[in-house]
């Protein structure tokens, strides 16, 4: 337990931070899972706004330290390259 008031205040920020950065990352999961579901739905252009939006959310979430880039940027690959691929065939 802290001992010290600057531990305690710490404590009470590193609460707050983890309150706050679990409902993003949840949010993130889900809108990724929706575009994985998309995807796997078959039809590119609904895909397509989910993939979208599952980038942006990533990229947001990446931006405020949330998520790490590279895995940020290494998921957006992927379900980018999922798209690509069930746009051409």
């Amino acid at each position: 337990m802290a001992n010290h008031p600057s531990a305690e205040k710490r404590n009470r920020q590193r609460l707050v931070r983890t309150r706050r950065n679990r409902s993003v990352v949840t949010a993130v999961r889900s809108v990724v899972k929706k575009a994985r579901v998309a995807l796997a739905g078959g039809d590119a252009k609904a895909a397509g706004a989910t993939v979208a939006e599952a980038s942006r959310a990533l990229a947001r979430a990446a931006s405020k330290g949330i998520v790490h880039p590279k895995a940020a940027a290494r998921t957006t690959a992927r379900i980018q390259s999922a798209l690509n691929k069930l746009a051409r065939g």
